[in-house]
């Protein structure tokens, strides 16, 4: 089982997210291990746990480059939360983009 892991700032704001998106998880019957984390953690959890892709909110989309790089040589997939889904906090869709990424 490979871990969903979204970066935000603080590793707070992601939370609703996360538990959203555990729930269409499970509704889907699937095993994911979903979490939140700041960005200063990122590189530390990168060390620690199997990553099967990077999600980062939109308060630190412009970390995406220095992010990329540090996964460089991985095949670990990266890419921003959609604002819109963010905003609705809508863990189905965001959980659906994370799998298609990991695909």
């Amino acid at each position: 089982m490979k871990s969903i892991m979204l970066v935000c700032a603080a590793g707070m704001s992601t939370s609703l997210l996360v538990t959203k998106m555990q729930k269409a998880a499970e509704a889907r019957g699937l095993e994911t291990d979903i979490f939140a984390i700041s960005a200063s953690e990122f590189e530390d959890t990168l060390e620690k746990k199997d990553i099967g892709v990077v999600l980062l909110g939109p308060q630190v989309k412009f970390k995406q480059k220095q992010l990329e790089a540090k996964l460089a040589g991985t095949n670990i997939p990266l890419d921003s939360i959609n604002m819109q889904h963010y905003g609705m906090m809508n863990g189905e869709k965001v959980l659906e983009a994370a799998l298609e990424l990991m695909n």
